[in-house]
């Protein structure tokens, strides 16, 4: 067998196989699943900042969110599954339960109003913080200036609250995506998640209602964080986690061709169970082992373009359209 082990986050973990933030990770029960499914670690189901705000007085609250003031009146009337109190608890519970690492995730829109949480984030024993950060650029007077630098605040805040090794999962709507990864990094980003996968919604058109929209991601999505992955690999020094698209095996071993560190698994683990996660190891093994390669070492970044012969077809449209015959 080929060894799998590998290092995210200057954590040590047996496989580069994630369980992304979703329901799976929302209970110990679930934590314990994906552990004996074979996870190399784990990225808790996510704490929103709203969630947080339900918990404070209306006199600790600043005016300057990106969202609408009803949104805090919302939270706190809706029925709150996993609050602030719960969520601590998770993460200490977790971390008994399981040998694996245990990462925390929270939702993010602003910096510095919740850095004390962050910090009982850490006492309750979480190996590391992802921050999911999706500030919806939809007011015309903030610039793309004003939302990059929304970005760093948040991550600069927490790095500096806390020692946890900090992974930050965006979106891919940047003018400059390599401009801002490095400039994460000089945030103290230990890595970036690639990427965010934003929830979309629906209009019923017989109630006149908003609902959702499909929320798994199908394997077609893997082209973009896989471009992305193999352009950025080599170029920062952080961590890159693959997201999005990935659904069995060779999707994994793309991404980690690409130059991933890790690949989170999501959508295929609703579709498949739980399951998939030792199919997806097993199957990266064997394709390994075939090839005679005994480490990931072997594997990652073989394909980036830091290490190609032909660098511009990984950013040259009409070269790609002209290498795979599209017309």
């Amino acid at each position: 067998m080929a060894d799998l082990s590998t290092t995210y986050l200057g954590l040590r973990l047996a496989n580069p196989f994630l369980v992304a933030s979703c329901s799976h990770t929302k209970t110990v029960e679930g934590v314990k699943k994906c552990a004996d499914g074979g996870a190399g670690a784990v990225v808790l189901k996510s704490l929103f900042e709203e969630q947080i705000l339900a918990d404070m007085h209306e006199s600790e609250i600043q005016t300057e969110f990106l969202w609408h003031p009803e949104a805090l009146d919302y939270v706190q009337r809706m029925g709150i599954e996993l609050g602030p109190a719960e969520y601590l608890r998770l993460v200490r519970e977790s971390k008994k339960a399981v040998s694996i690492p245990v990462i925390a995730s929270l939702h993010c829109l602003t910096p510095k109003l919740w850095i004390d949480y962050v910090r009982k984030i850490a006492d309750a024993g979480a190996d590391a913080i992802e921050l999911n950060i999706s500030i919806m650029p939809s007011d015309p007077k903030r610039t793309s200036d004003d939302i990059e630098k929304r970005h760093l605040d948040i991550v600069e805040s927490v790095t500096r609250a806390v020692k946890l090794p900090v992974a930050v999962k965006i979106g891919p709507h940047f003018t400059s995506i390599a401009h801002m990864a490095s400039e994460l990094e000089k945030r103290g980003a230990a890595a970036l998640v690639l990427f965010n996968r934003f929830c979309q919604f629906d209009i019923d058109l017989e109630k006149l209602e908003l609902k959702g929209a499909y929320r798994l991601s199908t394997p077609l999505e893997i082209a973009l964080p896989l471009r992305w992955i193999s352009l950025l690999a080599g170029k920062v020094k952080c961590d890159l986690s693959a997201s999005t698209g990935v659904h069995d095996a060779a999707g994994a071993v793309k991404m980690l061709l690409a130059g991933a560190t890790t690949v989170q698994l999501c959508s295929t683990l609703y579709l498949a169970g739980l399951g998939r996660i030792g199919a997806v190891r097993d199957g990266v093994d064997a394709w390994m082992n075939e090839r005679g390669m005994k480490t990931l070492a072997d594997v990652r970044g073989k394909m980036s373009q830091m290490r190609s012969g032909s660098p511009e077809l990984y950013e040259r449209l009409q070269y790609i359209k002209a290498l795979v015959g599209i017309e």
